[in-house]
Parts: C-alpha cells; structure tokens; sequence
C-alpha cells in the first residue's frame, strides 16, 4: 500500500513510517518540521516538507505517490499552549485536517486513520474511559480534535467510499526497540522524557504536580502505552478499513500507574537518584483517566503487548542515553 503519513517527522509519526516501512509498505512523508526532526525519518521513506494547510502541494503529494491511504499525525499537541494560543491550535489541527480532506477529496484518495486523543473525553465522571462516554473537551487541543472527528463523521456521510478511523488515546512512551528513533520535543513536557532528562543530570528536578489526590499514593494515575504498540494498532486499523467505514477506537493498556510509580521505576531502570520536588495541582488534572481498550480488541484482535511501564521507560532510557541531545538537528 502507499501511504501518506503527515507528520512523520514527529515523535509517534516516525515510528509509524519505521512500522509501515517495515512491513513493506511505500511510505511518503509530509511534515513542516515546525515540531518534527528531518533525521527522524528513515532513509526508505519519500520526504516532503509541506505544511498541511497548503492544499495545493498536498493534492499534488497525494497524486504523484497514488496514496492509497492517509495516516495522519500532524498536529500541535500541547494543552497549555492551546490555552494561550487557541486560535493557532484550530487552524493548525482542525483547518490543516479540512485542507488535507479537500486535498485527498480532488485526488480521490478516501482512506484515513486519524490520530486523536483521549482528551476529547475531558475529565469523564468514570473510570474506565469507554468510547460510548460524552465528549466534553476542557481546553482547545482536545476541543481542535473533537472537530475535526465531527468533520470526519460528516464527510463520511456524504462520500460513501470515504473510510476512516479515529484512535483516542492518552499518554505514549518508550522509544524504538533499536533504539534508532526516539522522543525528542522542545519544550519537554512528557513525565518520563522529564524524569530520564534530570537522571541525564539535563534538568536539575521533576515537579510532581499534587501528592494529595485520592488515589494509593496520592499522585494522578494515566494510562501509558508504548509507541510501538500504538503504531502497531494505527497499521492494524488501517488495513482493516472498508469502504464506508467509520471506526472509533480507544487505545491503552487498561490500567493506570501513578506518578510515583513512574519515579521508582525510573530511578530503578537507571540506577540513577532523580530528584523530585512536590509542586501545587495543576487546574484540571483528573485524579485518574485510563483507558477500556476492549472494544479494538473484539473488533480487530488488537491488544498492547507492553504492558509493563518498566520496559516502557527501559526502552526510552536506552534512546535517551545513545542520544542525550536528541537529534540534535535544530
């Protein structure tokens, strides 16, 4: 199959097109490299720095590679930023998506899976997270991922042919199994990237937001799934879809680990003292949110294989230690 993956140069993008590539597919990228690392992306892979909201270059991509499927990934994705900037975060994520469907509409191209997020759920009054619960996003990110799954729904409505998926989920770890690629994002927001920065010696501490939540230990607990699994589940998706399909799933291993948890194992996995200072909750921040997986599960046979956080943050580990600046390409 030929497939486009937008925003390949990004963190979970790059592991797609090592999947895809993997399994023989021919992998076009488009990335703006605005967030994404040019050596991200391996060598087999077509590169074309685009920006999504350019619909004439991503019709002109779309024809001269025959894309048979999109996978897309471009998006800005940090919730404070969205607060602050919310307007660049619509026209980024759910206009670039618009122009990519106008692009993919005039060359006939009626196949996507779409990244999205849990954070169209917001903070649900029940664990676990089903896909069936009411979508009431509580910031501009998940709310410019919630738009663009309606626009996806009623496109669909309209183009009979038009198939496409959506895959929610929360928080992705781990790096490559080679450790060839791994996560690189500035500024640094994700908690384990955080805690093996400062066992680095990068970053002087990690702030735990909150100790007092109601839960074993006191710190929010999050649903952790490793990108390769997460890959693996957007590869599965894509060639089951049909012709009319609109498929909502939600991704995660089923069970929560604290922050805490995320501590010990790192500073077990590193062997390293990683120094932790307890700052104010932050407005927002559910106690738990953890994903129910099960229905990919019954539909398509998919599951996370790597449950366990501590091979989780061992694979990041070993990118971030063969890689401590990154990529080092800014």
């Amino acid at each position: 199959m030929n497939v486009l993956v937008t925003g390949g140069a990004g963190y979970i993008g790059s592991h797609a097109v090592r999947r895809l590539l993997q399994d023989g597919h021919t992998v076009t990228v488009l990335d703006n490299l605005s967030r994404g690392h040019r050596t991200a992306v391996l060598p087999e892979a077509q590169f074309i720095q685009a920006d999504l909201r350019d619909t004439d270059t991503v019709r002109t991509t779309l024809e001269k590679h025959t894309i048979d499927c999109v996978m897309h990934f471009a998006a800005l994705a940090y919730v404070g930023e969205s607060v602050t900037e919310p307007l660049t975060y619509y026209d980024n994520n759910t206009y670039g998506t618009i122009s990519l469907l106008q692009a993919m509409e005039k060359s006939g191209v009626n196949r996507m899976v779409f990244s999205s997020t849990c954070a169209t759920y917001g903070e649900p009054e029940s664990m676990p997270i089903v896909e069936t619960m009411p979508q009431k996003p509580i910031n501009p990110y998940g709310w410019s991922k919630l738009f663009v799954e309606q626009i996806l729904t009623d496109y669909a409505n309209a183009n009979k042919n038009f198939a496409f998926a959506a895959l929610r989920y929360f928080n992705v770890a781990g790096s490559a199994s080679d450790g060839s690629i791994g996560e690189d994002h500035d500024p640094e927001t994700h908690i384990i990237p955080v805690l093996l920065n400062v066992a680095l010696g990068k970053v002087p501490k990690v702030t735990v937001f909150g100790d007092d939540y109601p839960t074993p230990d006191g710190t929010c607990i999050r649903d952790y799934i490793h990108v390769e699994d997460l890959v693996d589940a957007h590869t599965v998706v894509m060639e089951a879809l049909q012709p009319g399909d609109q498929r909502f799933y939600n991704l995660g291993v089923g069970q929560g680990r604290s922050v805490r948890e995320l501590i010990d194992t790192a500073r077990e996995v590193t062997g390293r003292e990683i120094r932790v200072e307890i700052g104010p909750r932050r407005q927002g921040d559910p106690p738990k949110l953890y994903a129910n997986a099960d229905k990919i599960r019954q539909e398509l046979n998919w599951k996370a294989k790597h449950t366990d956080v501590r091979e989780m943050i061992a694979s990041a580990w070993q990118w971030f230690q063969s890689h401590p600046n990154g990529y080092n390409d800014k």
